[in-house]
């Protein structure tokens, strides 16, 4: 089978790293159609074919004005470009499409598949949601990572349940196996007492004001907030007791496992939201087989159902102190969870079951279209 993985703004290279070399394991015959990462070096691929096809002629820094207006120039007529390319596949699936508004109208006529990794915008604009969905009725099947992100269509947005289908957001394995041979910033590498870890972009819904306002009577570690800025920082310092470490900027893969070879404890303390689905980050954890500690929110209940990761209510400040200082002095605790986690990610939670879930939906989706076909040639 060939497959198209497209990914136009490359928004998680890592994602469609981990997804193209397990479906190339799997026997597809895969290509990556996607653009220049503007923040490092992407994972090299292993297996697959990667073409940068989006967005060639932008220019600007990486998140700046220019750049996003540049993007939006070109997407049409790239989308336009790979509607003609998408011929040579035997199936598209989508990673991100952005604008949704337009995406619905510009979808190749083949085959489709949308991973849903937003469930609806986490900071949607006007209009937004009305366009996500009429794009999820466009397309043929979407992926979603959890029982709950499935729930979250079907019931709250209407969507054909025949539609959906739940693969797990598998373990960033890849990222364990990197050389270490870059190191923490020297601010760090000399903290020799436990740390625990906040990874990744640094955005509202992300619950980093519960987590500082947590960490008041946290004793005997360290909070390292670690990730690129997407709000302000400044009021996110000024609420910071000490103890608490900020790490403002994109960290690279090849960065990224130090830091969690460092972590004692991972914390994900996201505010309540029906948004959400799956995190790269906890796949990420996953991986490097962290003790983490998740707020009960979208698809992380079904994560620590498995045993890899302990649960506390979002929004709960007290709560989520008595579960970190809990965590903190109980190394028992931590092994347990970090045994349950490799188990996870080799399981439930690897790219190869991913990669078999996905041939299935890509099987199941053919099928359709020819019985489609065949119907519609009989009439």
């Amino acid at each position: 089978m060939r497959a198209h993985v497209v990914d136009p703004s490359a928004f998680t290279p890592a994602y469609d790293h981990a997804l193209c070399a397990s479906l190339a394991r799997a026997g597809a015959e895969v290509e990556l159609i996607t653009s220049r990462f503007a923040y490092g070096s992407v994972p090299p691929p292993h297996g697959y074919a990667v073409r940068e096809a989006f967005y060639t002629h932008v220019r600007g820094a990486p998140g700046s004005r220019l750049r996003r207006a540049g993007k939006l120039i070109e997407h049409v007529p790239d989308m336009l470009r790979y509607r003609r390319t998408a011929r040579a596949a035997a199936i598209s699936h989508f990673q991100w499409l952005t604008m949704q508004w337009l995406d619905a109208d510009l979808l190749p006529d083949r085959p489709t598949v949308l991973t849903a990794h937003d469930l609806l915008p986490r900071e949607p604009r006007p209009g937004q949601a009305w366009a996500q969905r009429r794009l999820y009725q466009a397309v043929d099947a979407i992926v979603v990572h959890s029982e709950y992100g499935r729930g979250q269509l079907v019931d709250a947005l209407g969507v054909d349940s025949s539609k959906v289908h739940v693969i797990h957001h598998g373990a960033f394995e890849h990222l364990t196996r990197q050389p270490a041979e870059v190191r923490l910033p020297d601010q760090l590498s000399g903290v020799s007492g436990p740390v625990v870890l906040c990874f990744g972009l640094l955005r509202p819904y992300k619950g980093l004001g519960t987590l500082l306002e947590a960490w008041r009577g946290v004793e005997g570690a360290e909070l390292w907030i670690v990730g690129r800025p997407r709000m302000p920082l400044p009021p996110l310092r000024a609420l910071a007791p000490p103890g608490v470490r900020f790490v403002p900027r994109f960290v690279s893969d090849a960065e990224l496992p130090a830091y969690f070879r460092r972590a004692d404890i991972v914390v994900l303390p996201y505010s309540r939201t029906e948004r959400f689905d799956q995190s790269g980050v906890l796949a990420t954890a996953l991986a490097f087989a962290k003790p983490t500690l998740l707020t009960e929110v979208g698809g992380f209940p079904e994560v620590a159902a498995t045993g890899a990761a302990q649960l506390v209510a979002p929004d709960d400040p007290d709560a989520l102190r008595q579960a970190l200082s809990g965590l903190i002095a109980d190394a028992g605790a931590r092994a347990r969870l970090s045994a349950a986690a490799r188990v996870a990610a080799a399981g439930p939670y690897s790219w190869d079951d991913a990669a078999q879930r996905t041939l299935a939906v890509y099987r199941s989706v053919l099928r359709g279209t020819e019985v489609r076909l065949d119907a519609r040639d009989r009439a």
